[in-house]
């Protein structure tokens, strides 16, 4: 059975920083391209950042780049979401996921291409 579960949300003033760790049984993250989203209620799913799985290689959505970081750790199968610089817009459920073929933060792409498996979600709330 594949599982992904996502910790590190929680409650933090603007300007401040968050770290969500995604850990993976079932599957080697190492053979998958994996990303974050997030969403928030009676909104579309938004993707924020992806590691390509041939090459290693970064995408970032536009209302995060610069200001979140993502990174994986195969030995741990284990991927991250450095938040810093939070907005109270960037309040969501924030979700990771993996997928076979690729992961894409693109918003078009996202409504036809669903990634193979996601965690439960963590939330993220930035006061003001």
């Amino acid at each position: 059975e594949v599982q992904l579960v996502e910790s590190g949300g929680g409650l933090v003033q603007a300007g401040g920083s968050l770290r969500l760790t995604c850990a993976a049984s079932g599957i080697s993250f190492a053979d998958y391209a994996i990303g974050w989203f997030r969403q928030v209620p009676g909104k579309q799913r938004q993707g924020l950042a992806c590691i390509s799985s041939s090459d290693g290689g970064t995408q970032y959505g536009d209302s995060v780049k610069g200001r979140f970081t993502i990174s994986s750790d195969n030995d741990k199968n284990t991927m991250y979401l450095q938040m810093n610089s939070l907005k109270p817009e960037d309040t969501a459920v924030y979700f990771c996921a993996a997928d076979k073929r690729f992961c894409t933060v693109d918003a078009e792409t996202l409504g036809y291409h669903g990634m193979d498996y996601w965690g439960n979600g963590a939330t993220v709330t930035v006061s003001s």
